[in-house]
């Protein structure tokens, strides 16, 4: 992980934080905290391996629903960090 970055309180509430890739790409990774368990105790240096929706962007994209979808619609998304499975 390279940064991270604030809590987004705009409507759900997701833990931000910026991954860096082997090729040099950045991503951000939205994940749900208003359902979800938050990564407490993440701090950079640490590798975050995730599944879930990728966007596109200019610098790299966001990766969000890195959780289960309760309502049946997306694909379950999961993030693992220090040997545990959240979502």
């Amino acid at each position: 992980m390279s940064r991270i970055l604030a809590d987004d309180v705009d409507g759900d509430r997701h833990q931000r934080f910026i991954l860096r890739l082997s090729n040099g790409m950045t991503l951000l990774v939205a994940h749900n905290i208003d359902d979800f368990p938050r990564l407490a105790g993440l701090a950079l240096g640490e590798r975050v391996a995730f599944h879930g929706e990728y966007v596109w962007g200019e610098e790299g994209g966001t990766v969000h629903w890195t959780h289960r979808d309760n309502h049946g619609d997306h694909v379950d998304g999961w993030l693992e960090w220090n040997g545990r499975r959240y979502w």
